[in-house]
Formats: structure tokens, C-alpha cells, sequence
């Protein structure tokens, strides 16, 4: 070291210099240039436990891919169900120019198709993405986005159904604001002029509503399916009483419809669509592009047989539909 008026000068060896170095990378360890920064948006349709359980899913799946928290910061939003709530949140993701867009049902998603132009979109849980006017086709949405259907054979849950009990005038309780409760309500009717029985549909989009509705429907009806909403999810153990209590069968596709009551239900898991969404959100977030995806299915449906509601409704079960059950209820 020299002195030289008042000020140091350090002359350092050519290796003290790279001991330095080596010091400060290790400190300071770079994140691969395509995860540093990335941010995620979440949006759910409605704050209800199969969203959750489909976005717990993908959260760990991401990880899982490469993904954690250390490397993506994942922004939750659970507005109300209303279409100004769903464009509001969709417009934040917007504003804090997020690198994806990850959508739980089918009026997040189209609100996020109609404010999103360039950030890719992963949907989940939507129910018919091609009825419900999310993509043209299966194989290719023709734009920035791509996801995961919730779509099942509703044919299988109906003849279900008359294995168990004949029914001559189905009940449908639907929601004209949700894209896929509209859908199931077409194909129950479709269904119905094959298998030879009427049905008398009824829009509730109002816990009011639904009240007045079930005062007068049960009069009219033997069997309810319940189509999707987030109205009829959070009420439904009460749809389910108010018909028990007239022996009136309900049927479902919703998650976790035959643990709150009804006699058959047909349900997507929502964990592997969570984590069919992860494995999509992560090849994006690597580079990939979205259009590039198939929409996926997918491949665990439970036809599920209630035996606890059947006693209650006093009918038989017989061995057949057993059978064909993936779960049983006792």
C-alpha cells in the first residue's frame, strides 16, 4: 500500500482480484434470465372451494416446475361474482403488466379474453371452452391462450339416473350469467328428447330468486339437476334439503355435489386440472406459447352414487349402477 497526499492507493494482485470476484457471484447468484421478475395473475370466478382446490394445485405444481415463490410472485384475486367485479380484477392484472394470466372459470375467462390483448391466458375449470365461446376448437384456441375443460359426459350422469329411478319431468336450476350453466342446461334438454322426458327449466340468478323458485318448482318436478354457478354452489345443501324433504332426487356435475347431498353427481377433479394448468404455466412462462397447446380434459371423472341419499329418498340402488360407480357414498 502507498500514501501519497492524504490518499490510499491499493494496488491488488491479479488473484486477489478474482478471489473477489468469485466472492461477490457467490453472494449474489443470478436467476435464469427467462424467471427473474415473473408475475402471475389469478383470477377466481367465485370464491369457491374447487377454484381453491384447483389453484393450490397449480401453485405446486409451478414450483414443482421450476417455478416457487423465489421466482414468481402469484397475485390472487376473488372478486365478486358480477361482471364489473371480474373486469375490475382483470384490469389490475393489466395495470401491473403481469406475464400471465391464469383464469378459474368460464365468466373469468371470457371477461379476460375481452380486456387482455396480449398477455397469455391459462383457463381452468370452464365447462364446453368451444360452447361456451373460449375456443373455437379442442385442439387450438387461435389465440394467446389455452387451458383446461371441465367438460363431462352428461349422458352417463342421466342414465345413471333412470338405473335408479324413472323420471318423467327433470328440473333444471341454472344461471343465465354463467356461460356453462347455460350450456349444461342445453345438453340436459338435448338429452331429454332422446330418453323421453320433459323439462322445465328455471334461471335463478339471486338467492331471493332461488327461494321463490324452489317454493314452486318442487310441485312441478321429480328429479333437479343442478347446473353450475356460483349461486347454486353456495347454496346448494339448501337445494338439496328443500327437495329431500318433497323425496325429490337432485343430480349435479359439480365437485363434491354427492358429499352435500345429491343422488348421483359426475365430477372433473379439480386437482388435476390445477395441475394440468401448472404444467401449461410453466412451459409459458419459459418461452413457450400458449396458442401452441392443446385445451385438455381431464382424464379422472368420478361417477359417484350417493347410497345415504338414496335411503333417505326410499329407492333401491341396484347392483348395475353400483357397479359402474367410481365412488360410492354409504
Amino acid at each position: 500500500m502507498v500514501v501519497t497526499g492524504g490518499s490510499m492507493i491499493f494496488r491488488l494482485q491479479r488473484s486477489h482480484i478474482l478471489a473477489l470476484l468469485v466472492a461477490v457471484m457467490l453472494a449474489f447468484p443470478a436467476l435464469p434470465a427467462h424467471a427473474a421478475g415473473k408475475l402471475v395473475g389469478a383470477v377466481l370466478t367465485s370464491d369457491l372451494p374447487r377454484y381453491r382446490e384447483a389453484h393450490r394445485a397449480f401453485v405446486k405444481t409451478l414450483a414443482q416446475r421450476g417455478y416457487d415463490q423465489s421466482k414468481v410472485d402469484i397475485i390472487l384475486q376473488s372478486p365478486n361474482p358480477d361482471p364489473i367485479s371480474w373486469a375490475n380484477a382483470i384490469r389490475k392484472f393489466n395495470a401491473l403488466n403481469t406475464d400471465l394470466i391464469v383464469s378459474y372459470g368460464a365468466p373469468a375467462t371470457l371477461t379476460a379474453m375481452r380486456e387482455v390483448d396480449d398477455t397469455p391466458i391459462v383457463f381452468v375449470d370452464v365447462y364446453g371452452p368451444v360452447e361456451t365461446g373460449v375456443s373455437p376448437s379442442m385442439t387450438t384456441t387461435g389465440r394467446n391462450m389455452t387451458g383446461v375443460s371441465s367438460k363431462v359426459p352428461m349422458i352417463t350422469l342421466i342414465k345413471t339416473l333412470l338405473g335408479i329411478k324413472p323420471v318423467n319431468i327433470m328440473g333444471v336450476l341454472y344461471n343465465s350469467r354463467e356461460a356453462g350453466s347455460v350450456v349444461q342446461m342445453k345438453e340436459i334438454k338435448r338429452i331429454a328428447a332422446s330418453e323421453g322426458f320433459v323439462v322445465v327449466e328455471a334461471n335463478v340468478t339471486t338467492p331471493a330468486g332461488l327461494d321463490g323458485v324452489l317454493s314452486s318448482f318442487l310441485s312441478k318436478v321429480d328429479c333437479i339437476f343442478v347446473a353450475e354457478s356460483s349461486l347454486a354452489s353456495q347454496n346448494f345443501e339448501k337445494i338439496v334439503h328443500r327437495a329431500n324433504a318433497k323425496r325429490i332426487p337432485v343430480i349435479s356435475q359439480m365437485p363434491e355435489a354427492s358429499d352435500k347431498g345429491a343422488l348421483v353427481s359426475l365430477e372433473v377433479n379439480p386437482t388435476e386440472q390445477g395441475q394440468i394448468a401448472g404444467d401449461y404455466a410453466a412451459k409459458i412462462l419459459s418461452g413457450k406459447k400458449a396458442g401452441q397447446f392443446p385445451v385438455l380434459t381431464p382424464k379422472k371423472v368420478d361417477l359417484v352414487v350417493n347410497l345415504r341419499a338414496a335411503k333417505a329418498l326410499a329407492l333401491h340402488v341396484h347392483f348395475q349402477v353400483l357397479s359402474a360407480a367410481t365412488r360410492i357414498l354409504k
